[in-house]
């Protein structure tokens, strides 16, 4: 029953029994995981602090099952948190400003929706490492990062929406409408009943934010950030095949 130390992200926690809490991390190396924190709850425990979402730390895990085993019915099971050390309380940091602290909310769940217990996603976790480290940086808008990041994760996860060219048949860009089910942007003879037709600034937005230019995203201004947002969270929970439940707190504003 071996013990194993990593990087990782806290993304979510939930009270267990009186004094414990399970807590759901994407790990460096092991990518999700999910163990067990024995009295954090409790005023004197020495690593309770340090289990909030949002946080980077360093932790020791006690693992249950050897190495690459699998629990009954295909479950990695619950792990048990040994140690801990703060790398970046992100989550604490942002926890008074409304706008960063729900768009650091839909990193993590995204990030815990987008990952299988126990697959490495480094990728991943790079991601929402640096989305985080963004947020706390307050050089860009808060939506600015969180679209940023979702649209890279969706890239990353095999869901990048064609932006450049059309979806269904490659034709070269820029195409005046954008679908969803289609997979993306559009031309007028592949265009699908229905279709949404955004302002060019707004899939020129989303290239800057795919591609990292933030000189360019961050020169844009309100009306096309706000219909890009919509049309990468359209495009993400149509994949996702689910809405996110912290999606529509995040401010727009």
């Amino acid at each position: 029953m071996p013990l194993y130390r990593d990087e990782a992200v806290v993304l979510r926690v939930h009270k267990l029994g009186e004094a414990d809490r399970i807590v759901t991390l994407l790990t460096r190396r092991h990518g999700r995981v999910r163990a067990v924190g024995k009295g954090v709850r409790r005023t004197s425990s020495r690593f309770g602090a340090r289990l909030e979402p949002g946080s980077h730390i360093d932790v020791q895990l006690y693992s249950r099952l050897p190495e690459g085993q699998a629990a009954p019915g295909g479950q990695r099971g619950l792990d048990v948190v040994q140690q801990t050390e703060t790398l970046d309380a992100f989550g604490a940091r942002l926890s008074d400003d409304y706008g960063r602290w729900t768009a650091a909310s839909v990193i993590c769940e995204t990030a815990e929706r987008m990952t299988e217990e126990g697959e490495p996603a480094l990728r991943l976790y790079l991601l929402v490492v640096g989305a985080l480290r963004a947020l706390t940086a307050r050089e860009h808008d808060a939506s600015l990062v969180l679209d940023a990041f979702l649209v890279r994760a969706m890239s990353n996860a095999g869901w990048e929406p064609a932006l450049r060219e059309c979806a269904h048949c490659s034709r070269p860009g820029p195409h005046a409408a954008f679908n969803v089910a289609a997979g993306g942007a559009v031309c007028e003879v592949c265009r699908p009943p229905g279709s949404a037709r955004p302002q060019p600034e707004t899939i020129a937005l989303m290239i800057a934010l795919l591609d990292g230019d933030w000189p360019r995203a961050d020169a844009t201004a309100d009306s096309p950030r706000r219909e890009a947002s919509g049309l990468v969270a359209a495009h993400l929970q149509w994949h996702l095949e689910r809405g996110l439940r912290s999606l529509p707190l995040v401010d727009r504003t």
